[in-house]
């Protein structure tokens, strides 16, 4: 029997409304049709925790904009003439588009993309890697996955916070984790053993709420969160406050580590990071004396050039500290018995020759390692040919326009390329300017496994609670009928569900048994270092990383200035007096998603700009009124909310802004678009390529009513 047809009850499933995803929730269909959606008490991750964009999600799903049909472009890019054309017509028309490029151009010709933390990804690479093509682009090289990277080239995997066995002290360094609810912990976790009596300090460009119940709050200068890793390191090693056991038997460098950051006194990381010299002490003491103590932290700290640094720096600071997998503390948990990852995308399978070809690869080898690449690279080549030109981009999910780094080159080389396909739920300014636009399904209308891409142990059934509008089809199911229509039927599946089965078979569980149970976990172990070291060529914890040496990168951390900074020359200064950060998480959105929904754009109308109260009066700017915001790139307008939580040498964006409610094809993305502001060229992170998207400088005027 249809879902169609079982017109009521109560799906157990998980919600997808950001793209973490990974809430239990149970939604309630009556006639046929999602009408309410309640959280789940049980589950382990977020604990009877929803927020505000998963009830958003019921508008969403049966809103009057959303993609129903498979469409073709009928007129010049951008012009926003379509005509519909079946599912038939836009394969055979994509397939056929793809391979001819191939046999002309090579594989590499091709660049397939996905947006941030999609469960589908997993096809997105199978796909690419059976075409031959090493490139697919992501948000990954400053978002997340430099983390990733970086863990593996350490030999372990990423250590996180062990909130079931109620840390001493939690460290939220870059994270408005209550607003975030990232990845494999929601914030609900961190909330409640703040409320249980763990001690807390949090790291962070601006006030934010969780910081009132913070022990010690770090009013860190953006970009600079290196700096004040490594001073806080400098600290416990000259008070002797570091683990002398772990240091001696299990890892390797700490003595060149010491001397490196010999350099980072408190004085002098005060001078970086605006941090007082007093604080940088006691922060130190507070979590290298508190036992157990974990750090949670955010992307925030991989969005400028500092990214690997900062995230090694931090790890160093939890495994000198005796905190690396032990309860409590920082803890690397294994996979469910499911297949791994890498062997459903078949990163193995795709030849050697063609790794090589990878669109930076040479340059970010930490990126290529784990088949990332950084966007300017994709637009290098298709804008100038360099190394190579690119000929199509085939894009799931990923508002490109809205979500990359110096957007109006973006948008140059999107209206260049010659064959460009998008998938998603929504028109976008992206998906106008494609030649082929695919509708997809929502969260509530598809199966998967979730939190399969996650590393906290576990993995869920979410199961559909409604069939598909339209003509959508869940992405899975495009990339799977992609992948035979390409030429591998042969790695495909008759039915999806059959993907699931295959990814199942470790646990002997069928999708159908599975979809009837509350979780598969891994059992969790602590100080898995003792028996079985590290996996790198020391066989221990480097603090010195060997294959940072290996490929020509610092093998010790260190900080660099941002290339736009307070410290640039004095007319640059001048002119962009103001300290830019951008992307902090807004709590009724993810990216450019969800503008679409009544109920979320009344609580939130208009992109903000967070200003100092007494730097906006000093300016002329009122709260609440429109402001000019420029720096070398352009400028955009966004609306003053002024604040006494923001140092008044700084200023804090808001990231993902353009107006469905307006008119196609534009949609006005430029208006209020910070990424019309930031820059993808100039001084990037050496292994990952990752952007300057904080600690930029601009200057911000009133423009009135």
């Amino acid at each position: 029997m249809s879902l169609s047809q079982e017109a009521n009850r109560t799906v157990r499933t998980i919600c997808r409304s950001c793209g973490h995803g990974g809430c239990g929730v149970y939604v309630t269909v009556k006639d046929g049709r999602a009408v309410a959606i309640a959280p789940d008490k049980d589950h382990p991750i977020s604990k009877g925790y929803i927020c505000s964009k998963a009830y958003g999600a019921l508008e969403l799903e049966y809103h009057h904009d959303r993609l129903l049909h498979p469409m073709k472009r009928a007129g010049r890019r951008g012009e926003g003439k379509w005509e519909k054309i079946s599912w038939g017509q836009a394969f055979s028309t994509i397939a056929d588009k793809l391979n001819q490029l191939k046999q002309v151009s090579g594989a590499e010709s091709v660049v397939f993309a996905h947006g941030t933390g999609r469960d589908f990804h997993r096809f997105v690479y199978r796909v690419a890697n059976l075409f031959g093509t090493p490139n697919v682009m992501s948000p990954g090289h400053m978002c997340y996955v430099p983390r990733v990277a970086i863990c593996h080239a350490m030999g372990m995997e990423i250590p996180l916070c062990d909130y079931e066995n109620h840390p001493g002290i939690i460290v939220a360094w870059g994270s408005d984790h209550l607003v975030s609810n990232p990845d494999e912990n929601k914030g609900i976790n961190l909330a409640k053993e703040v409320r249980a009596g763990s001690k807390l300090i949090v790291v962070n460009p601006r006030r934010i709420g969780i910081a009132d119940k913070a022990d010690m709050f770090l009013q860190v200068r953006p970009a600079t969160d290196t700096a004040l890793a490594l001073g806080m390191a400098r600290v416990i090693v000259k008070d002797e406050l570091y683990d002398k056991k772990f240091i001696e038997d299990y890892s390797f460098g700490f003595d060149k580590f010491a001397q490196r950051i010999e350099k980072y006194d408190p004085k002098t990381v005060e001078e970086i990071t605006w941090v007082p010299s007093n604080q940088v002490v006691e922060a130190a003491h507070l979590y290298a004396t508190t036992k157990p103590a974990c750090i949670q932290w955010g992307v925030g700290i991989e969005q400028n050039l500092n990214c690997v640094d900062a995230d090694r720096s931090l790890i160093y600071l939890v495994a000198m500290t005796g905190n690396l997998d032990v309860p409590g503390g920082n803890v690397t948990f294994g996979l469910p018995p499911v297949l791994p990852r890498s062997e459903f995308s078949l990163f193995a399978s795709l030849p050697p020759g063609q790794r090589a070809k990878m669109l930076g690869g040479e340059k970010y080898k930490l990126a290529a390692s784990i088949g990332r690449l950084t966007p300017h690279t994709v637009w290098d080549a298709i804008l100038d040919g360099n190394p190579y030109r690119v000929r199509a981009l085939v894009v799931f999910a990923s508002n490109l326009l809205l979500a990359r780094e110096n957007a109006r080159r973006a948008y140059r080389a999107l209206k260049e390329v010659e064959f460009f396909v998008a998938c998603d739920i929504f028109k976008t300014p992206t998906t106008e300017m494609a030649d082929i636009v695919l509708p997809a399904a929502t969260w509530l209308e598809n199966d998967n496994i979730a939190d399969y891409w996650k590393i906290h142990g576990y993995v869920f059934p979410r199961v559909k609670a409604v069939e598909p509008l339209g003509e959508a089809r869940p992405d899975h199911v495009i990339l799977n009928e992609l992948g035979k229509r390409l030429g591998f039927p042969e790695f495909f599946w008759d039915t999806y569900e059959e993907s699931l089965d295959f990814i199942l078979k470790p646990a002997n569980l069928r999708w159908t048994q599975f979809k009837n149970i509350p979780y598969l976990r891994s059992p969790v172990e602590f100080r898995k270092y003792e028996k079985k070291g590290f996996d790198t060529k020391t066989g221990k914890f480097e603090f010195y990383l060997t294959k940072y040496e290996e490929w020509g990168y610092d093998p010790l951390p260190d900080y660099n200035e941002p290339p736009e900074s307070p410290k640039s020359d004095t007319e640059f200064v001048k002119r962009y007096p103001l300290v830019l950060t951008t992307g902090h998480r807004i709590f009724e959105f993810f990216g450019s998603e969800h503008r679409q929904s009544p109920s979320l754009r009344k609580r939130h109308p208009d992109p903000l700009i967070e200003i100092n109260t007494n730097k906006g009066h000093e300016l002329g700017i009122k709260d609440g009124a429109w402001v000019r915001i420029e720096s070398p790139r352009g400028s955009i307008r966004m609306k003053a909310r002024l604040t006494d939580r923001i140092d008044p040498r700084v200023v804090s964006a808001e990231y993902g802004w353009w107006y469905p409610e307006r008119e196609a094809p534009g949609f006005d993305w430029q208006e209020s678009n910070i990424n019309i502001l930031t820059s993808d060229a100039d001084r990037l992170d050496a292994g990952m390529g990752a952007t300057n998207l904080r600690g930029l400088m601009c200057n911000v005027r009133p423009l009135g009513e």
